[in-house]
């Protein structure tokens, strides 16, 4: 038996996302981390096929849209990866809302550019600008408010040979620890990238081994997601600049938008940042995330942010995947 799924694939500030619009099943669940744990559990396979090569690459990035499982909101979000499935995702919130309204996947009322995405997370609220291009819709770009974002352990440290790094640990929808390139003895460089990924996630080991990684409200939403490094920006105007290690060492091509928004939170913590003073976050490719609070909360003990995120995503390509039952490589591979 031939499985097709098609895809319609874009990237924003650089990083991938393949949306899935056919041949996926409808996830299963009240919640969206019971949705998400549905799919791990009977489809997994699919992620695999999809996100591996030879359909894939070890960065892969994908998401599909479900059922929304909040009054309100358009529709629910799962992220998925080399790995397996994240909890949030800024960049695919960008991307996704970008393809949805360019090709019509929602059901919005007429001149309508916000959009209300149920993930893992909570729910995450975006808005467009959208214009006119040859008689169709263009996205030019996407905000969104994210989920409360904070800090959940300040001021860690981790050994990485002779050298005792300071390391704090965020959350912006998934955990983060957020480490200062050069203390770690790095540069934020293509050229470093193999040694970017070894210690990123010797970091992530290192942390989880010493730090209960738990959402103070929802229990569902545990450990590190990826490693964080910051450093000094390169383009006039940007702020920091950054590369994160996620999943399984896997490097984000773009700013990273949740882990912008637990950057964002550290750098509250230490008054270096305000509510409405803008924040433009730097990729390892030079493109940008701008950002900025635009509100305050509480998370259980935590005092948090609330965060906004402003970038642009572009469509690439539209997919027809077939996976063969007989194919003993249907499900892919990662070398």
């Amino acid at each position: 038996m031939i499985h097709r799924l098609r895809t319609i694939d874009a990237h924003a500030a650089g990083e991938p996302l393949r949306l899935i619009v056919e041949g996926y099943p409808s996830p299963v669940g009240r919640t969206m981390l019971e949705k998400r744990s549905w799919v791990m559990r009977h489809h997994d396979a699919l992620r695999r096929a999809l996100m591996f090569e030879p359909r894939g690459h070890l960065d892969m990035y994908g998401a599909v849209l479900t059922e929304p499982v909040t009054s309100g909101s358009h529709a629910g979000v799962l992220f998925m990866h080399n790995e397996g499935y994240s909890t949030m995702c800024g960049h695919g919130i960008l991307a996704v809302v970008t393809i949805a309204l360019e090709r019509g996947l929602l059901h919005l009322p007429d001149n309508k550019t916000e959009v209300v995405l149920d993930s893992p997370a909570g729910p995450i609220r975006a808005r467009a600008a959208v214009t006119e291009r040859d008689d169709a819709p263009r996205v030019e770009r996407v905000t969104f408010v994210n989920v409360p974002s904070f800090v959940l352990h300040p001021g860690l440290t981790v050994k990485l040979g002779n050298r005792e790094v300071p390391v704090d640990v965020a959350f912006g929808g998934a955990f983060y620890a957020i480490v200062d390139a050069e203390a770690a003895g790095l540069r934020i460089s293509a050229a470093d990238l193999g040694r970017l990924r070894e210690v990123g996630m010797l970091i992530k080991r290192s942390v989880e081994s010493q730090a209960v990684i738990v959402h103070p409200v929802d229990e569902g939403l545990t450990g590190i997601y990826g490693t964080i490094f910051t450093g000094i920006a390169d383009a006039p105007g940007a702020d920091l600049r950054n590369v994160t290690v996620f999943a399984d060492a896997q490097i984000d091509r773009s700013p990273c938008g949740s882990g912008t928004c637990a950057v964002m939170a550290v750098l509250d913590a230490m008054q270096l940042l305000a509510v409405d003073r803008p924040f433009t976050h730097e990729s390892l490719l030079g493109t940008q995330f701008r950002g900025r609070i635009v509100g305050r909360s509480q998370v259980g003990d935590h005092s948090a942010i609330v965060p906004e995120i402003e970038g642009e995503a572009w469509i690439t390509g539209e997919h027809t995947f077939l996976i063969d039952d007989e194919d003993p490589l249907r499900e892919g591979f990662l070398l």
